[in-house]
């Protein structure tokens, strides 16, 4: 019984030690990375975003799993902002967007929030830049919300349900929001951390990650317990609303452009690009080499896609 109980003492003792260390560790990285934008409530949740004002038509950013409006202020904004007013958002319970717990966290809610908070805005069917998930969010709006949609501009979008979960995400599949929580505030963090450079390369795979990619693009943020339940609940729950929105790909009536990179290794072009063309030929795919990450690694070649949507958007708006 005494070695039971010292086993019982022990196991404490660590998961005290662990919860410490990871509300420590999230204090530091907020200290370190503060929130950069705004603040505006929709409804029950508190979204984050940028706003880089400007005169030109509106730009919408929306970034994938486990990011945050940083990984589009690394490079690609300072590509658009003088020809374009670019807002920047943190999806909901992402970065510094808060979700109260139990709140729906699927594409479909998601899509009903980033809508509310356009409309809040006053926007007026603006582009929307979807990158990974983003993309995917980003189809979401412009099938049910069509106000909120102007154009697409889809980055290495996630467009069907994927055969597989790629090997750096398989972590995140946690279907019990408690057990959820529980590895978000005793293993994740010290796990990240110890498997950060392994996974960033994965995730940036063929291309490396850039050195400054903790700091600069908001990596350390993904430290957070906050940040690891967000990213779970969103790879969980992005599969069950899919097939519901490939089935009304055919009906979407808007100037959709996709950039893909044939060495992507978390979502192959052919299974999101080409079978996306299939569902709606007037796509325009174009692919290209690299991996991933292309907002941060090929900036100038994203860029260059919204340029080529805006002017579409444009030109469909002189026609009507």
């Amino acid at each position: 019984m005494s070695i039971l109980i010292a086993l019982v003492v022990i196991l404490a003792v660590i998961i005290v030690g662990l919860v410490a260390f990871t509300a420590r560790t999230a204090r530091k990285v907020e200290a370190a990375l503060p929130p950069r934008g705004k603040f505006m409530q929709v409804d029950a949740e508190r979204i984050h975003y940028v706003d880089r004002g400007g005169a030109g038509p509106v730009i919408v950013m929306i970034h994938g799993l486990a990011g945050n409006l940083m990984h589009f202020t690394y490079a690609l904004a300072d590509e658009l902002t003088g020809d374009f007013r670019v807002i920047i958002v943190d999806r909901p319970a992402c970065g510094y967007s808060e979700r109260p717990d139990g709140a729906p966290a699927d594409l479909k809610a998601q899509a009903a929030t980033l809508a509310k908070f356009m409309r809040a805005l006053g926007l007026k069917r603006p582009l929307l830049v979807g990158h990974s998930l983003g993309g995917a969010l980003s189809l979401a709006i412009a099938l049910d919300h069509p106000d909120c949609a102007g154009a697409l501009a889809l980055i290495a979008p996630l467009t069907h349900v994927p055969d597989q979960v790629p090997d750096v995400f398989k972590g995140l599949i946690i279907r019990s929001p408690t057990l959820r929580k529980v590895i978000a505030w005793t293993l994740a963090t010290p796990l990240g951390i110890l498997r950060g450079e392994q996974a960033l390369k994965e995730v940036f795979a063929p291309e490396p990650p850039p050195a400054d990619f903790p700091f600069r693009a908001g990596g350390l943020l993904g430290l957070r317990p906050k940040a690891f339940c967000s990213a779970s609940s969103d790879a969980v729950l992005a599969e069950y609303v899919l097939p519901d929105y490939i089935a009304r790909y055919g009906s979407l009536a808007l100037p959709v452009g996709m950039l893909f990179a044939k060495g992507d290794r978390l979502l192959d072009y052919r299974a999101h690009g080409e079978a996306m063309k299939v569902e709606y030929p007037a796509l325009d795919l174009e692919l290209m080499e690299g991996g991933h990450m292309l907002p941060m690694t090929a900036p100038g070649r994203c860029a260059a896609l919204i340029r080529r949507v805006a002017a579409k958007q444009q030109d469909v708006a002189r026609v009507a």
